[in-house]
């Protein structure tokens, strides 16, 4: 951690889960939770990055990976991490049934209000876990805000299978968001459109000035009236869990130098990437170069 004097380019926000996945491959135990993600993609592009994280003493080594790559880590020791199931019954990686089973509680604006970045990205992985106090802490502060749609969407039921449920703060908590991520599903539950264009200019009415999203195959934004779609190029997908974070941080993050028809190629080609191993983005960026020239035609320049 480094003195509150520092401005970083991104910030993120959300608690670190230790995530048990289950697949027809077997059963392992992996480190996740949006910050992490979305931290070590945004960090793999050359951004000065801090992560603001809740997790308990036991797993601290996941704030030493996160260290190593670079990233100023703010943290705070809870009784117990999150703690999530993720089980995939086929090797059909959308089709998938998440539990929680402890969560590392929520943040408060005063564990936010010391970070001062160019932007925020707010990843959640269940509603409670930020509080709308905390996105209006940050909106004090003029910077950018992406956010996750599904750590607001997603609740608990009573045997801890996480659903999505009506948001009785959707359009309070909108009107201070500038970049809204979310999936195919999470859309179409928000808006009723099954057609994911439809559904992005639904969402742009309710504030945020950009929208992300995700589906199998690719990506799509909507910004400024206009509509940008890309595909992800993965040459495998061992690591499906983390593909919506990963993209939004890394589009937040080149969405602080390119406009959004560039910086959507450069979510999608990191995002791809990431989905060739589990766990967060730890390729060169060398590999995200050339990535962009195989498969989206973007010159060598960097």
């Amino acid at each position: 951690m480094t003195g509150h004097n520092t401005i970083y380019d991104v910030a993120t926000i959300g608690n670190y889960t230790k995530d048990t996945i289950v697949s027809p491959a077997g059963t392992r135990q992996v480190d996740g939770g949006g910050v992490c993600y979305s931290a070590h993609a945004a960090a793999g592009l050359g951004m000065k990055v801090a992560a603001l994280t809740r997790l308990a003493a036991e797993d601290s080594h996941v704030l030493e990976a996160l260290e190593a790559a670079g990233i100023d880590v703010y943290a705070c020791e809870t009784p117990e991490s999150t703690l999530m199931r993720l089980e995939y019954p086929t090797t059909d990686v959308d089709k998938r049934t998440l539990t929680v089973t402890a969560t590392a509680g929520s943040f408060t604006p005063l564990q936010v209000h010391a970070v001062e970045a160019r932007a925020f990205v707010v990843s959640p992985s269940i509603r409670g876990e930020v509080p709308i106090e905390v996105l209006r802490d940050l909106k004090k502060k003029g910077a950018t805000i992406g956010l996750d749609v599904q750590g607001f969407i997603r609740v608990a039921a009573p045997d801890g299978t996480l659903q999505h449920r009506e948001w009785p703060e959707e359009r309070p908590v909108l009107s201070l968001v500038d970049i809204l991520k979310a999936d195919a599903v999470e859309a179409r539950f928000l808006t009723g459109e099954s057609d994911i264009e439809a559904a992005a200019r639904s969402l742009a009415v309710l504030g945020p000035s950009e929208i992300v999203l995700t589906h199998r195959d690719g990506l799509l934004v909507f910004a400024d009236g206009e509509v940008y779609e890309t595909e992800f190029h993965p040459e495998n997908l061992i690591g499906r869990s983390g593909r919506g974070d990963t993209c939004l941080g890394s589009y937040v993050a080149r969405r602080l130098e390119s406009p959004p028809a560039e910086a959507i190629l450069w979510a999608a080609a990191v995002t791809s990437l990431k989905m060739e191993a589990e766990g967060p983005f730890r390729r060169e960026m060398g590999d995200v170069v050339q990535l962009l020239q195989e498969k989206y035609a973007v010159p060598a320049t960097v």
